[in-house]
């Protein structure tokens, strides 16, 4: 039981990173074009398994239809990297809007400044020198609430740890995430219904697009 490892293990918390709780975003510039912010998009459960399919193109075309600049998107589940004047939460509902009325069905987005993506890559409390696909950012909407984190925390996962910080949940996963106790349980909670999951190699060629 118990969601912290201790010892010489790819899961080993990094404490330095994970006790930063006095300013996340201390000394990490925001990336602007003029008055706009660099923000990463992610969109929730678009081309799984064959549903709710999207084409990048038309992601792509949606966000500009925005007002949105410098869009790029990266692979098929959904994220893009933009420059955007609005604010985060009304980017965040105006994306969600044109996307679903396009798409014609539902699709939650979770929006990040380059700010706070920085921060996520930066405050990382496992080892990120092992296989990237075993470690896993989940990006909520909103914090976690103390109830639902200890949750996540009284859960019997095997070798599988999770710890959340923040707005987001980072899972290490040494068997991947098909499968996954963990990832079945963390999606039952109020936490894991309002987020969507990337894996290490996504969230490091994302922050490479966005300082690039």
């Amino acid at each position: 039981m118990g969601i912290r490892a201790s010892g010489a293990h790819p899961w080993e918390l990094n404490t330095a990173m994970a006790s930063e709780h006095h300013d996340p975003y201390a000394g990490v510039p925001m990336v602007n074009h003029g008055r706009r912010t660099t923000y990463m998009v992610l969109l929730r459960g678009i081309n799984v398994g064959g549903a709710h399919r999207l084409a990048m193109a038309d992601l792509h075309a949606v966000c500009a239809a925005a007002g949105c600049t410098d869009v790029r998107t990266y692979i098929q589940s959904g994220n893009v990297v933009l420059s955007s004047a609005q604010p985060s939460a009304n980017l965040t509902v105006e994306l969600e809007r044109r996307i679903s009325t396009h798409a014609g069905f539902a699709v939650p987005v979770v929006v990040r400044t380059s700010v706070e993506w920085a921060s996520v890559v930066r405050r990382c409390p496992f080892d990120t020198t092992v296989d990237p696909t075993k470690l896993v950012v989940w990006f909520a909407s909103g914090s976690a609430s103390t109830e639902s984190v200890a949750q996540i925390e009284s859960l019997d996962v095997g070798a599988e740890r999770c710890v959340a910080v923040g707005s987001e949940a980072y899972l290490w996963l040494p068997q991947g995430q098909a499968g996954s106790k963990l990832v079945q349980a963390l999606g039952r909670t109020p936490f894991g219904k309002a987020s969507t999951a990337r894996n290490w190699r996504t969230i490091l060629a994302l922050d490479e697009m966005a300082t690039s």
